[in-house]
């Protein structure tokens, strides 16, 4: 009886390090996948490809870079949901930003020219799509003061909201380069 008593006190001390280690390697990777989170949202990181330049630059000429106030938007802060389930979604579907940078479609001013409407067109639809959730995160009607705004701003503003419009209705354009619609007849001459 004793030896059944010490193989299962064993057994415990066994079953107690691999709950110890897992919890261990739990803790770790949990860590490691925040470092990694917060590392690929910092803007130095989202501009490291030559292809990010020209974003960087236009951004840079825009009240979102630099203004009275000393808050500056960073690219997460626009193309970055804040939400677990959207943001992973956003991280693994980065994987085309980088596949074309390797490819080099967008590698020049002039090649991400020829691009911008469709990739613009994609964003604006994911930010239509979630209600302009992004902006919102700094923007929110409840928070908005009309009677700061001028007139203009505060008839815009309460206008939208009563139609249920979305900050990216009007405000397309307003951290990079808004690009010209391409001509019907020009796309239909290519194809």
């Amino acid at each position: 009886m004793s030896q059944g008593q010490s193989g299962s006190g064993i057994s415990r001390v066994k079953i107690f390090i691999a709950v110890v280690v897992i919890f261990a390697a739990g803790i770790l990777f949990a860590g490691l996948f925040n470092v990694g989170l917060s590392a690929t949202n910092e803007m130095e990181f989202c501009t490291s490809c030559h292809s990010m330049q020209v974003n960087l630059e236009e951004l840079q000429e825009t009240i979102h870079y630099k203004n009275a106030s000393g808050v500056r938007a960073t690219c997460a802060d626009c193309h970055v949901p804040k939400p677990f389930v959207p943001k992973m979604i956003a991280k693994v579907l980065a994987y085309k930003d980088v596949l074309h940078e390797f490819l080099g479609t967008i590698d020049t001013k002039e090649k991400f020219d020829q691009h911008r409407w469709d990739m613009a067109n994609r964003v604006w639809d994911k930010m239509r799509a979630s209600d302009s959730r992004e902006c919102r995160s700094c923007h929110a009607w409840e928070t908005m003061d009309l009677s700061e705004q001028d007139r203009m701003a505060r008839n815009r503003h309460s206008s939208a909201r009563d139609q249920g419009m979305t900050c990216i209705d009007c405000h397309k354009g307003i951290a990079h380069e808004e690009p010209d619609e391409p001509d019907v007849e020009e796309d239909v001459a290519e194809k």
